[in-house]
């Protein structure tokens, strides 16, 4: 057996034999990456190889943006930001079908669209909108899906933190992609919108929540979440404009999450600690989950696995269109069981050069990946926004499974619309000019 093919099998075997066993992700990496490395390369040169990937894999300045955009996703759940978002959203959507479950799926875009992360919406706009929905005999069951379903629209609209790790593999530029995240993040969220509203007509108790808000009331809930709202427009506006990276628009988001927070009254110097803690607790699985996978890019080079993979499918498959569902199968599948960074830094470097063999602009391939893998998110058995959603709910994640099928079916005719219309992630980038920028 040669080395290359005898690396790509200790890589195969190992990581799927760790994840059957329930062995944290970095450990089902790493490990047998190094055991791959140490079988072509020996002992010493598998250590030095591996320390220096994991080092060189975390050192980038663009990685910088992720423990910023993560702590400031953490100063707006606890700052009161969640609940002036919602009650915008109400605003919004307060006179559709089942006018309270369309504001979290509105509520849960527009604090995903300011914090760029799925779980935390999940967390934030969940445990405030499931009590007001019990009060007006919703069904638990019903809410917990919609809020479960919607949540993940925040890792695909910028700032998110799954861009920036897309951004990291791939050399793409962050502005262009956190522009592009917005046509995926819409579709996700009609997609919810329109599911919802067949809920509603189907459940009594749903119909007759809607109300009519007085024009006073709704500038007063719009007002009081314009500067939340404006933070967006702060750090994706500078970031085009040229005026700031992606990892200073961090650094000015964390700024402003703390005035906002100590402006709203909600967030006290005695609760920063656990804040700052928190943030670094999941910085460090994110850091080490890219450092692992950086020696794990090294030994899949190594081993010719991206060319193997691609050989097998241009050799199958007949046709653009062919291929391109392929990849998506094998994502949905890998998504159940996966979080989306971590299969992001593996199957990126596999399928991306086969996706621009194909033709398709890698801007547009960022978006087909990170759809697929949103969708993970909310299924079993690891979705993470499935379980942080149904405990919020005070519900069974089995029940919050069954109720979630017509969203899925939905979110899959949405992930198909992005797949084979390019032009929803790409006009936006094209019509402001950052399509063709330079990575940071």
């Amino acid at each position: 057996m040669g080395p290359a093919l005898l690396a790509a099998t200790i890589l195969v075997i190992g990581i799927f034999l760790l994840l059957a066993i329930g062995a944290p992700i970095a450990i089902a990496i790493g490990l047998p990456s190094l055991v791959a490395l140490t079988a072509v390369a020996g002992p010493e040169q598998a250590v030095l190889v591996g320390a220096q990937r994991m080092v060189t894999g975390s050192s980038s300045f663009t990685l910088l943006a992720i423990p910023f955009f993560i702590l400031a996703g953490n100063l707006m759940n606890v700052g009161g930001i969640a609940e002036k978002l919602i009650d915008a959203a109400k605003v919004l959507v307060g006179r559709l079908p089942g006018s309270l479950a369309q504001t979290n799926v509105v509520a849960n875009a527009l604090f995903g669209s300011v914090s760029g992360a799925g779980v935390a919406a999940a967390a934030a706009i969940g445990s405030t909108m499931a009590p007001r929905e019990r009060r007006e005999g919703y069904d638990p069951v019903v809410s917990a899906a919609a809020n479960v379903a919607s949540a993940p629209s925040g890792m695909l609209l910028p700032p998110s933190n799954t861009l920036i790790v897309y951004s990291l593999v791939s050399s793409t530029s962050v502005a262009a992609l956190f522009v592009a995240g917005y046509g995926p993040g819409l579709v996700w969220v009609i997609a919810c919108l329109a599911v919802v509203t067949l809920v509603a007509r189907r459940r009594p108790e749903m119909r007759g929540t809607r109300e009519r808000i007085p024009v006073a009331v709704a500038a007063r809930a719009l007002l009081a979440a314009l500067p939340a709202i404006l933070m967006m427009v702060i750090v994706i506006g500078g970031l085009l404009a040229g005026i700031f990276t992606a990892t200073e628009s961090a650094v000015i988001a964390v700024v402003y999450c703390l005035v906002l927070g100590f402006a709203y009254r909600k967030l006290t110097l005695r609760r920063l600690p656990a804040i700052l803690l928190d943030s670094a607790r999941t910085t460090a699985v994110v850091m080490l989950l890219i450092s692992v996978s950086s020696v794990l890019s090294w030994v899949l080079s190594f081993a010719l696995i991206p060319q193997m993979v691609s050989y097998s499918l241009l050799g199958v498959a007949g046709s653009e269109v062919v291929i391109l569902l392929l990849m998506t199968v094998i994502l949905l599948v890998v998504g159940t069981f996966m979080d989306p960074t971590p299969a992001i830094l593996i199957f990126t470097p596999i399928f991306l050069p086969i996706a621009t063999e194909l033709g398709v602009d890698p801007i547009h391939f960022g978006m087909i990946i990170t759809f697929n893998l949103c969708l993970g998110t909310i299924t079993p058995p690891v979705g993470v926004i499935l379980f942080v959603g149904s405990k919020v709910g005070g519900v069974r994640v089995e029940s919050v499974s069954k109720a979630l099928l017509p969203y899925f079916a939905a979110l899959i005719v949405g992930l198909l619309l992005v797949l084979f219309v390019p032009q929803i992630s790409l006009a936006l980038p094209e019509l402001l000019g950052v399509l063709s920028e330079v990575p940071e």
